[in-house]
């Protein structure tokens, strides 16, 4: 699979998340956050994650189909996922145990390889 593919794919991924946070935060944040996702505060900052990942996901398919233009799209996805990690590690003792290798596999997975493709694939 070339860099190409593999960075559709991680668009799609981050579109598929991004629109499961928006439709439906209390599931999907739920397993990150805990109860809080439950709650109108945890919801509105779960659908605002999801409208940016969505929106990340949008720009990078789109310079994608275009075919220049992707390598800013995936290091601005880098910078959210690495925040996410970060903050889930900051947060470790209050999310849900299972929360903290999902986002370091998930979070820190995506940025090795957005390291990757923000140079292959322009």
């Amino acid at each position: 699979m070339d860099s190409r593919s593999l960075a559709r794919l991680q668009a799609l991924g981050r579109l598929a998340l991004g629109a499961g946070l928006m439709a439906t935060p209390g599931v999907v944040a739920g397993g990150w956050v805990g109860g809080v996702a439950d709650r109108p505060e945890g919801q509105a900052l779960a659908i605002g994650l999801g409208a940016r990942d969505v929106g990340l996901a949008l720009g990078a398919l789109r310079a994608l189909g275009a075919g220049y233009g992707a390598g800013g799209w995936i290091r601005a996805g880098m910078l959210a996922d690495a925040a996410d990690l970060v903050a889930t590690l900051r947060a470790r003792d209050g999310v849900p145990a299972l929360a903290v290798p999902v986002v370091v596999a998930l979070a820190g997975g995506s940025v090795a390889l957005g390291a990757w493709l923000q140079a292959a694939v322009d």
